[in-house]
C-alpha cells in the first residue's frame, strides 16, 4: 500500500509531515494509525523540536475514506482508534506542533487542527465538519476547541464551511497567508520555536496543555460512542451510500 504521507527532519530540529493521499487526502484506518505513530515517534525524537503538519493537493484533509466505510462498515471501529490515536498523538505531543492548511478542512482535518498548538491557513482554506451528513459523529470537541459552542453547533447542525478570513476573526487560527507562502510561513513560525530551548519549550507545552478545560481525548471518546449508535441507524448508511453514489440523500 502507497504512503499516505512523507516525512522529512530538518537541521533545525523541525519536523515536516505532509499528507499525501489523492485525490483529497481521506486517509484511510491504517493510514490514521501510521499517522499517529509517525507524530508519537517524532515527540520522542530528543532531535525534532516541533512539528509541522501540511498536505499536498487539492485540500488538506477530507478526513475518512468514506468508501472504505461504505464496502465495509465494520471498519469504523478501526477509524475510530485510528482518529483517536492521532488526535492525541497531535494534542499531547511533547513538542509545539503546527498545522498548515489550505483548500478544504473537513472531519479527520478538523480534528489534527483543533488538537494542534498553532493554525497557520491559507487564504483559500475551508472549515467544515459535515459528520452529519455522512452519518457520523465526532470531531465536535475538536471544532470546539477552535471556536465558540454556538459557532460550533451552527456549523455541526448545517454542515456549512466557514472562510479563513471568519476563522481568523473569531480567533479560531493563528493568520492567514497567501496560498503561495503557506510552507514558508509554517516553518519560519516553526524555526522560531525552534531556535529556543528544546527543555523549555517541552515544558511549557506540558504546562499549556494542563490548564486546559476539561479534558480534550475524554470529550472526543465521549462523541465517538455516538458514531456507533449513529451507524446503527438506517439513515447512517442512506448516507453514506448517497455520497458514494454523488446523489442528495432521501430520508
Amino acid at each position: 500500500m502507497p504512503n499516505q504521507f512523507s516525512v522529512q527532519i530538518h537541521a533545525d530540529g523541525v519536523a515536516e509531515v505532509v499528507l499525501d493521499r489523492p485525490p483529497v487526502n481521506a486517509l484511510n484506518s491504517l493510514g490514521w494509525f501510521s499517522l499517529a505513530a509517525q507524530i508519537t515517534a517524532l515527540g520522542q525524537d530528543p532531535d525534532v523540536r516541533v512539528i509541522v503538519i501540511r498536505a499536498e493537493g487539492r485540500g488538506f484533509c477530507a478526513g475518512v475514506d468514506i468508501k472504505e466505510l461504505d464496502a465495509d462498515r465494520n471498519l469504523i471501529i478501526a477509524v475510530n482508534a485510528g482518529n483517536f490515536a492521532t488526535f492525541k498523538a497531535v494534542h499531547l505531543n511533547p513538542v509545539p506542533v503546527i498545522v498548515a492548511v489550505h483548500g478544504f478542512v473537513l472531519g479527520g482535518g478538523i480534528g489534527i487542527c483543533g488538537a494542534a498548538d498553532i493554525v497557520i491557513a491559507a487564504e483559500d482554506a475551508r472549515f467544515g465538519l459535515p459528520e452529519v451528513d455522512r452519518g457520523a459523529m465526532g470531531g465536535a470537541a475538536h471544532l470546539q476547541r477552535m471556536f465558540g459552542v454556538q459557532k460550533t453547533r451552527y456549523l455541526f447542525f448545517t454542515g456549512e464551511m466557514i472562510e479563513a478570513a471568519e476563522a481568523l476573526r473569531l480567533g479560531a487560527i493563528e493568520r492567514v497567508v497567501p496560498r503561495e507562502r503557506l510552507r514558508d510561513e509554517a516553518m519560519a513560525v516553526a524555526a522560531k520555536i525552534a531556535a529556543k530551548s528544546p527543555a523549555m519549550i517541552r515544558i511549557a507545552k506540558e504546562a499549556l496543555t494542563g490548564i486546559e478545560d476539561g479534558n480534550l481525548e475524554a470529550k472526543y471518546r465521549w462523541e465517538q460512542g455516538f458514531t456507533l449508535q449513529a451507524y446503527l441507524s438506517p439513515d447512517s448508511a442512506e448516507t453514506r451510500r448517497a455520497f458514494v453514489e454523488k446523489r442528495e440523500a432521501k430520508f
